[in-house]
């Protein structure tokens, strides 16, 4: 099995470096700190030829023309500032931010059903902002479902910023994962998944190609499936960075798997993806410099169909 570009180059981190820019950050505060992120989105832009390709390639189709070096700058920024201001975040500096909040009757309606429910989102603004109302909301608790490794990278990341801060994870790709996540619902918590990566590109009916953004691309089914098993409704989330200090935090409905009976599962899922990247893309659009896969998305989708699908099966998987 062949894991795709975005596993293989994992996005770079240091906790050294992360641990001076949290303390010059909050000691000469976020103006200070994103001087530095200038310098830093010029030397990604530099540095980075397969970055800056990708960005190019996902800005062209986002934005409806040819992108420019200032687009790809201006993409790479935001990127850094959506970072950045994870250390004011974690930290509880939210009176920092102008959070502009839609669609949290939703959220309202799924935590009186006292079920609980799932947020999926994407590598698409900040994760952190929508994380952080956890912390200012009542009764509003997120737990964040994601692989091991990434699990580690990002506690300790949250560690060398603020230990008190850090997430509930729950770990993936463990047997007991389901039984968490379960436990997590049962107790009335939203949890928190990030869907628009395949793991592998021969995952099989694990993945599903739909036309994104005017090309087909792989979306994994995975986080839709658990979703239907345990009968729980489902939420679009996304938290954009509009510039300066202002974020706009989206929740849209997905599916409620509620009463979904067992033989119409498959459609079920099915539609909510249809939903999913309709939504990705709708915000993809309204806030074109908010993506961040940095890799070639559409490639991954392509060497996905063609190793995981027959002829025949490859047709099924088309949008209609």
């Amino acid at each position: 099995m062949k894991r795709t570009d975005w596993a293989e180059h994992p996005e770079r981190s240091n906790l050294a470096l992360l641990r001076v820019m949290t303390w010059l950050s909050l000691r000469l505060g976020r103006p200070f700190g994103r001087v530095l992120l200038w310098l830093i989105a010029v030397y990604f832009v530099a540095a980075s030829p397969a970055a800056r390709r990708a960005s190019r390639d996902y800005l062209r189709r986002a934005l409806g023309r040819p992108a420019t070096l200032g687009d790809v700058f201006r993409h790479m920024f935001t990127f850094g500032t959506t970072i950045h201001d994870r250390i004011y975040l974690i930290s509880g500096r939210f009176d920092l931010f102008d959070v502009e909040l839609q669609g949290q009757q939703h959220i309202h309606d799924v935590l009186a059903q006292g079920r609980g429910a799932f947020l999926l989102g994407a590598h698409l603004g900040s994760f952190e902002v929508v994380r952080a109302l956890g912390r200012t909301v009542p009764n509003l608790r997120v737990a964040v479902a994601m692989y091991e490794e990434n699990a580690r990278n990002i506690n300790a990341a949250v560690a060398a910023i603020n230990p008190a801060a850090a997430p509930e994870v729950i770990p993936l790709g463990r047997v007991d994962a389901m039984l968490h996540v379960r436990e997590a619902l049962d107790d009335n918590r939203l949890v928190g998944m990030l869907a628009d990566r395949t793991l592998l590109r021969d995952a099989g009916p694990s993945i599903q190609r739909r036309d994104f953004l005017g090309s087909p691309a792989a979306f994994p089914l995975g986080p839709l499936h658990m979703a239907a098993m345990l009968k729980r409704p489902v939420l679009f989330m996304t938290g954009l960075h509009l510039g300066g200090n202002r974020y706009a935090v989206h929740f849209d409905p997905l599916a409620d798997f509620t009463d979904v009976r067992r033989e119409d599962r498959a459609a079920a899922v099915q539609a909510a993806l249809g939903r999913y990247v309709e939504r990705v893309e709708h915000y993809c659009r309204t806030a074109p410099y908010n993506w961040f896969n940095y890799f070639d998305f559409w490639q991954d989708a392509a060497a996905a169909g063609a190793q995981s699908h027959t002829p025949a099966e490859r047709q099924t998987t088309q949008t209609p």
